[in-house]
């Protein structure tokens, strides 16, 4: 009979792709994950790691066998959260992340009410891009990811992910009171040329789309400023050092001297939370419907943990202050 939490340690050698990796998830030792591979080598009869250089790797029996470890821990997942249902309080961590502009607009009175209707419940949060976060979030070092998807530019997760759609915001030119575009009623794309940037680092969801707009129309952004900070930006922005574009939950609190004007073609940024969906491991499940007209429909049971369903029904329900925005409509 093999036995489950070894299944788990395998497949967690399989997520993070070495024994040392999957002791740090775990949080035990890489002498302890060694022994428990060795046990369930004599459970199987097969030999399931083989020396590659400096470490190891899967040999086929083990990449077999943990193509199935990936389908029963999703399953005891389930049943793990269809047990805890049994009890009306949620307990235990709920670990979450984000980037800061939708961190800031939707979590903090998520998490006041989370928290007064379940004090056993310990929230952790962290920031930061989509592009260092997915993958946190895909081998289960989080259990909640607020991300963004650019309409130019849509977000591509990995298969085993569920998402809902929170929100649905424009994208607007930030610019200097002083700068001779400042009074524009809108501001086409395509007369941006010789303009100096600023906005995130390469290879992050907003400079991407930034790159991606300007070039629809011909332009070939000079970004001198990549700072992750959107207050940062906004300080270069009101001393016209730069432009930046930016999405409606991004542009509270501005400093004085700062104008936010629309952009044609028009720009939207899609907020979405994104977790993990027990039981579909190596699939790639349709996203969730969003909540609209002022009532969040609640998470099927199967899809998420009990903390998780409540975290993103709640997160559904939450409205913020920009009036520019829709509430989940595409």
């Amino acid at each position: 009979m093999l036995n489950l939490e070894r299944l788990r340690v395998l497949h967690a050698v399989a997520v993070h792709g070495s024994v040392a990796g999957a002791a740090a998830a775990l949080h035990v030792t890489p002498s302890g994950v060694s022994q428990q591979l060795a046990k369930l080598e004599r459970e199987s009869g097969h030999r399931l790691l083989e020396p590659h250089g400096r470490t190891v790797r899967l040999t086929h029996a083990g990449r077999t066998l943990a193509g199935y470890a990936a389908r029963v821990v999703a399953e005891a997942a389930a049943a793990e959260s269809d047990l805890a249902d049994l009890s009306a309080d949620i307990i235990g961590p709920l670990r979450l992340g984000g980037v800061g502009s939708s961190l800031r607009a939707l979590l903090p009175d998520v998490l006041a009410e989370l928290t007064r209707a379940h004090p056993r419940l310990v929230p952790t949060l962290v920031d930061g891009e989509a592009v260092g976060m997915v993958p946190l979030l895909a081998r289960g070092d989080l259990d909640l990811l607020l991300v963004e998807s650019w309409a130019n530019r849509p977000l591509a997760l990995p298969a085993g992910l569920a998402t809902r759609t929170l929100a649905v915001e424009d994208v607007h030119l930030a610019l200097g009171e002083g700068h001779p575009l400042a009074d524009r009623e809108c501001v086409d794309l395509g007369d941006l040329d010789g303009q100096v940037w600023a906005t995130c680092p390469a290879g992050t969801e907003p400079y991407e789309a930034l790159v991606q707009a300007l070039r629809a129309v011909g332009r070939e952004p000079e970004i001198r400023y990549t700072v992750t900070e959107f207050a940062t930006q906004l300080a270069l922005v009101a001393r016209n050092l730069a432009v930046a574009l930016f999405p409606e939950m991004g542009q509270s609190p501005a400093p004085p001297g700062v104008r936010f004007v629309p952009v044609r073609p028009r720009m939207r940024r899609e907020v979405l939370a994104a977790w993990r969906a027990p039981g579909l491991a190596g699939r790639r499940p349709p996203p969730l419907p969003a909540a609209r007209d002022g009532g969040a429909r609640c998470l099927p049971r199967q899809t998420a943990s009990p903390a998780v369903r409540a975290c993103v029904d709640a997160l559904s329900r939450v409205e913020w202050s920009s009036p520019g925005a829709s509430r989940g409509d595409a």
